[in-house]
């Protein structure tokens, strides 16, 4: 963590556009002979191409002068944004290296950058309930103080590439039940509590305090906020990861995150283009189907992307999704008509355009040397994840040479990366702003507009006597969160006996409810409380320690619930209290 890593670190605030996500499986699939360029050139070795200067002035004019002293390896490299194995960018456990050289050849993060010349990379973690969980292979997040070393490490090794470009440092912080960095760091709630709450400014203040917190740690790319808008089939496939189910409500919201994200020095992320909300089907796991008519993906997706947009997000990532409304049978990411002549000529973006990962499963029906050519060519800037670095990079080279590829795609493309990074060039803020007063009274508001009673009183106490707080399996650290936040508000509280509060939250299902309990308190979607008997039900979509606190001022009396939910949930009003 040497000073002058600090001051050469990156964080963002530019008008450029991606979507995203970070999972996927991590079986290299070697590309058809004809897809490898062999010999593969090679970029110079760190030591070899010593620091290079900074440059200065106009970033476009940088990046245009960095993109004409770049190999053909190197401009390839600049597109690539893998994950890696390892908390620490030069040294890394056995189980760590034979996971990077499986991946890429090398024992670590830093040999890795220096290897390929990347342009980025993603930080990835494993949690347990987490949708994207199973598909992320590995953790390299564990706490502030961790990642802004590994952070660190990683940008010192970009920096003495050919270029001396900074690298994009992304992870998927859209907080709810997609979180990477759960320790340490003040907690927002899940998107679809900034909806319940309906009040854009609170959105804003809350993303603005993440991204200050996120540049402190020296992530420059938050491949969040989710703009899907949630049809009535698809609330489970995205779900409470959805500010809702309002198209223009979703926009405000997009707006706000962008702006609150962006403002605090990260570069937001779209996610996911054209629009994920509208099908069961999950892009993890096959190719969705998006039924809709034009005039449906008009009216129900379009307009909170073309919001972010607007409000000048730097990224965009593409869906492994078929739309059939603009271009059926074809995944988007690999969708000229979508990736160009949608997101580029339609809503006028003119960013930076990033796949969803490539190693899950739409994405690998084509060796990674193909798909990587197949998606520049339908208009992405950067491949997230590929399964194959080399197999990647190597299909790029070729691609070029065998003329499936234009060198002035990938030149654009490479040049558009290069713009982003250098706009975004900015003074690292100190690990003191984590948890701060001031951040974690942004948030709260936020969590205190969100609260939402479908059924029950509006005013006063909502539970009496001492209160039990039972949970789901799984869920201790909520129920021991909302013990302690009952308690500090005056509620008392004991292990059995009392007033049931009952807590259900993410991946339940009925038989998780309890027939007991006089509240029932959903922490994610609230269409669980459809089933649940109990005489009050409330939703705070989100089980952060901020939204528990939230909700026990509302048990207690001392704040009432002034939410209302953006999705239906059964025939339960949206709000019992608001209208």
């Amino acid at each position: 963590m040497a000073p002058v890593n600090r001051a050469l670190s990156v964080a963002v605030a530019v008008p450029l556009a991606l979507i995203l996500a970070g999972c996927g499986s991590d079986a290299p699939t070697p590309p058809p002979a004809s897809a490898v360029a062999a010999p593969s050139p090679s970029l110079p070795s760190p030591s070899a191409a010593g620091v290079a200067p900074i440059p200065t002035g106009d970033p476009a004019t940088r990046a245009r002068e960095t993109v004409r002293t770049l190999s053909d390896a190197g401009l390839a490299g600049q597109v690539l944004m893998p994950y890696a194995y390892g908390d620490n960018a030069d040294r890394v456990d056995g189980a760590a290296a034979a996971g990077n050289q499986k991946l890429a050849g090398v024992n670590t993060p830093a040999e890795m950058v220096a290897k390929f010349g990347l342009g980025g990379v993603i930080l990835v973690g494993f949690t347990a309930g987490d949708p994207t969980g199973a598909t992320n292979p590995a953790t390299n997040v564990d706490n502030p103080q961790q990642v802004r070393a590994l952070t660190d490490g990683l940008q010192a090794a970009a920096r003495r590439l050919p270029g001396g470009a900074p690298l994009l440092i992304g992870t998927d912080q859209e907080f709810g039940v997609v979180t990477r960095v759960r320790t340490g760091a003040t907690q927002l709630p899940s998107a679809m509590a900034f909806g319940a709450a309906g009040r854009p400014p609170l959105t804003q203040a809350a993303w603005h305090a993440a991204g200050q917190e996120l540049a402190a740690m020296g992530i420059n790319l938050d491949f969040a906020p989710v703009a899907d808008t949630l049809g009535a089939q698809g609330s489970s496939v995205i779900g409470s990861r959805s500010y809702g189910a309002d198209p223009a409500a979703n926009a405000a919201q997009v707006r706000a995150a962008v702006r609150g994200i962006q403002g605090g020095g990260v570069s937001a992320a779209l996610k996911h283009f054209p629009g994920h909300g509208h099908t069961t089907g999950d892009s993890h796991d096959d190719l969705p189907i998006v039924r809709q008519s034009p005039a449906q993906w008009e009216r129900e997706d379009r307009l909170p992307f073309a919001a972010g947009i607007d409000a000048g997000v730097a990224v965009v990532m593409s869906g492994h999704l078929d739309v059939e409304a603009l271009d059926k049978g074809v995944a988007a990411t690999f969708s000229h008509k979508i990736m160009t002549d949608v997101l580029r000529g339609r809503l006028k973006f003119t960013g930076v355009a990033v796949t969803d990962a490539m190693n899950m499963a739409p994405a690998m029906k084509w060796p990674a040397g193909e798909a990587a050519v197949r998606a520049l060519n339908a208009g992405n800037d950067m491949l997230l994840m590929p399964p194959d670095i080399t197999a990647a990079r190597d299909g790029i080279l070729a691609g070029l040479q065998n003329g499936s590829l234009k060198r002035e795609r990938l030149v654009e493309a490479v040049t558009r990366i290069l713009t982003l990074k250098f706009r975004s060039e900015r003074p690292q803020p100190d690990l003191s702003v984590l948890e701060s007063p001031e951040h974690r009274k942004a948030v709260l508001a936020a969590d205190a507009a969100a609260v939402t009673v479908l059924k029950g009183r509006c005013s006063g106490p909502l539970v009496t006597g001492p209160v039990t707080v039972t949970a789901s399996g799984g869920r201790e650290t909520a129920r021991s969160g909302l013990v302690e936040a009952l308690q500090q508000a005056g509620v008392p509280v004991q292990a059995a006996g009392g007033t049931v509060v009952h807590l259900i939250g993410y991946g339940d299902h009925t038989t998780d409810l309890s027939p007991d309990a006089a509240v029932t308190v959903s922490m994610d979607t609230p269409a669980l409380l459809a089933a649940a008997k109990s005489p009050t039900l409330v939703a705070t979509y989100s089980s952060s320690r901020l939204s528990l606190d939230a909700l026990a001022a509302v048990l207690a009396g001392k704040a009432k619930a002034p939410g209302r939910s953006p999705v239906q949930a059964g025939k339960l009003p949206r709000s019992a209290c608001r209208k």
